[in-house]
């Protein structure tokens, strides 16, 4: 039986792409209101978990519900209360800040005055101020990561699923994306799932984290707890630790 408390319930997820078996009996649940990160290295399996769990990949066995709703028998009402941002997402060169925010707006709501308070809402997430007024061709990498973490947020989904948010960013800007999911969560009660393979920034960032590896979930818990039971100083240990032993 699914329980309708929890935010997401992964049960048992396998994906087979020809030979290769990206996730192998993947399983983990995020409640709501939740921060929870995926971690590992490149190729463990993170973007096609965050892929079933947008709707986007079917899984090839197993179960996914969102907020109690199946990721595959009813994706378009899982559509509904998600955003998704790939870790590779662009923005359109040719308009200024403000109009691609109104543009995806526009696909979220035929209402003006719900467009209009949206694109107000990620102006403020965004923190860009006047420069949203220029192109987006001309916008550092950052600049236009916060951009489009403030389109994901905007929606004010009841889960916002992140690709590597801070992905190539400095430390400042990364240092803003942060602060504005973190934000976003405590107030507007948003739950986060995000992968990263930057295991520090998910100790900052993640209230659990699971750490994955060859498409399993190898460990579990709060980055306290996993320090901890692993004697470590760090996540970056934790998974050298794990990795070992699994």
């Amino acid at each position: 039986m699914v329980s309708m408390s929890l935010a997401i319930e992964a049960s048992n997820v396998t994906k087979v792409f020809g030979n290769v078996r990206a996730l192998d009996g993947l399983s983990f649940t995020v409640k709501p209101g939740e921060i929870y990160g995926l971690i590992g290295p490149n190729g463990a399996g993170k973007t096609t978990t965050l892929r079933i769990v947008s709707t986007l990949l079917l899984p090839s066995s197993g179960t996914v519900k969102v907020f109690g709703l199946d990721v595959v028998e009813e994706a378009a009402d899982v559509r509904k209360i998600i955003s998704y941002l790939p870790e590779e997402a662009g923005s359109y060169r040719y308009l200024s800040g403000w109009e691609y925010l109104e543009f995806m707006a526009k696909f979220h709501t035929k209402n003006r005055d719900e467009a209009h308070a949206m694109v107000r809402e990620a102006a403020e997430i965004s923190g860009l101020g006047e420069r949203l007024k220029d192109k987006t061709k001309v916008y550092s990498k950052g600049m236009k990561r916060r951009l489009l973490v403030a389109r994901a947020l905007m929606l004010k989904p009841k889960l916002s699923i992140l690709d590597e948010p801070t992905s190539g960013l400095d430390v400042i800007h990364s240092y803003h994306v942060r602060e504005i999911i973190k934000k976003y969560v405590v107030e507007h009660g948003v739950t986060v799932l995000l992968s990263s393979h930057n295991m520090l920034e998910v100790e900052h960032l993640c209230g659990r984290v699971a750490l994955v590896n060859e498409g399993k979930v190898v460990a579990e818990g709060t980055p306290q707890e996993l320090k901890k039971r692993f004697e470590s100083a760090n996540l970056e240990e934790v998974f050298a630790k794990v990795v070992k032993i699994a």
